[in-house]
């Protein structure tokens, strides 16, 4: 497997067909130059983002040997649709077709790379995600959406994602929304109880959201009350931002810590480098050194890993 410190490759945009989307389809696709058997990593961004966002992620994960591939979803501030778009209710389904999408058209995504070619592992996928594009990731392990009377809706989980990684994905919902979101985003009810997937869970413990009356354990739902998650990573003092994710130099960043950051990037790749590799011991030599944090967080791990069975 590749290391960190690899050369990578980038190239945007790429379209690929999204039939009845009404907006293109365009993704940024960053690469290792070399190696071969390389995993696929789906990344799905946060509300207003774009595929030109997360790049300490992004850059991250693609010099530690994965292709990542990061779609622009409609609720793009590059995009400008707003809520008097007639898709606008449905953006939240929407960004979960785009991801199966990307799945559905890995011949473009590799043929859009010059070198890529035959590079690519098919049967080794993962998706990773923050805020609303971590929700997007977890319907896709298995989550599903709660209707008003709490009946659960049709799952969306895809087989051929076989590991996951959450970043502050939003926690349940009912009377843990604010009245704010409980009006505006009323798909903010998720069911985790069928998450089945594989996924690593991470959380700020000073994330506050408006968009809940609870405090930023909200934020941990995810691994507590599905069955799939194998971790949950939470970061002392971080917020919504983590330390800095979307960007290496973005306004919206409240909490930059360049140390915060970087201890993200070494984690997910161990974490995301063993789910879909049962021989790498990335992620248990990285539970079992608790001093590797560095004093940032703490990691809890109640269930073993293992990776979900390649589809078909």
């Amino acid at each position: 497997m590749n290391q960190p410190d690899d050369v990578i490759v980038s190239v945007r945009p790429v379209s690929l067909p999204a039939p009845g989307r009404g907006t293109e389809l365009r993704v940024r696709i960053s690469a290792p130059v070399t190696g071969t058997g390389l995993p696929v990593l789906l990344f799905s961004h946060g509300f207003g983002q774009s595929l030109d966002s997360y790049a300490p992620l992004a850059d991250y994960w693609a010099a530690g040997g994965f292709v990542v591939v990061q779609p622009t979803h409609l609720d793009s501030a590059t995009l400008g649709i707003g809520p008097d778009d007639p898709r606008y209710p449905d953006i939240w389904r929407i960004r979960v077709d785009d991801l199966t999408a990307i799945l559905d058209h890995l011949d473009l995504v590799e043929a859009a790379v010059p070198g890529l070619a035959g590079r690519m592992d098919r049967d080794r996928i993962a998706a990773a995600g923050h805020s609303w594009g971590a929700q997007t990731v977890s319907m896709l392990l298995g989550a599903r959406v709660l209707d008003a009377v709490g009946v659960p809706g049709e799952s969306v989980a895809d087989s051929r994602i076989r590991a996951g990684v959450l970043l502050a994905v939003p926690g349940t919902g009912g009377a843990d929304l604010s009245p704010f979101a409980a009006e505006n985003f009323p798909f903010m009810s998720p069911d985790f109880a069928r998450m089945t997937t594989p996924a690593l869970v991470v959380a700020g413990d000073a994330d506050r959201s408006q968009l809940s009356v609870r405090g930023p354990d909200w934020f941990t739902d995810a691994y507590h009350l599905s069955p799939g998650a194998a971790g949950l990573l939470t970061l002392f003092g971080a917020e919504h931002s983590l330390g800095g994710i979307s960007g290496y130099a973005v306004t919206e960043t409240t909490d930059e810590n360049p140390d915060r950051v970087a201890a993200i990037q070494r984690l997910t790749l161990a974490y995301l480098r063993s789910a879909l590799d049962p021989a790498d011991a990335g992620w248990a030599a990285a539970q079992a050194d608790p001093a590797g944090i560095g004093g940032l967080g703490r990691i809890e791990s109640g269930r073993p890993i293992a990776a979900a069975s390649p589809r078909g």
